[in-house]
């Protein structure tokens, strides 16, 4: 089971990550553009994915799960923490940041996963 703790520390070891408000939630933001949000009452994130990694990650656990609407015909999936363990956490978190991340530095973060 993930926490609050557990999302900020994957997330900050991200280059260039910033964390700004977003209404009611914390967002997440690589160049200014959000790649994941935190909801605290509901201790849910939202993230930005490609269509084939919201279907893989949806199908890898019932915590993860397409936002119901227009939002999540492009991508944007929610994530129940407390139904996911940090791997997989890990995992989601790594395709949001680098679906949104500039080419550089998502290309420097998937290198690192390789070795």
């Amino acid at each position: 089971m993930a926490t609050f703790g557990t999302l900020e520390k994957i997330i900050l070891n991200f280059p260039e990550v910033t964390i700004e408000p977003h209404f009611e939630k914390i967002s997440f933001r690589i160049k200014k553009k959000i790649f994941a949000t935190f909801d605290e009452k509901n201790n849910k994130v939202t993230v930005k994915l490609t269509e084939f990694d919201q279907d893989d990650f949806s199908s890898l656990s019932s915590s993860i799960y397409p936002v119901d609407n227009k939002w999540g015909k492009q991508g944007w999936t929610f994530i129940e923490l407390g139904g996911v363990n940090q791997d997989l956490l890990t995992k989601t978190l790594t395709s949001a940041y680098c679906e949104v991340a500039p080419k550089k530095l998502s290309e420097r973060i998937r290198n690192q996963k390789k070795k």
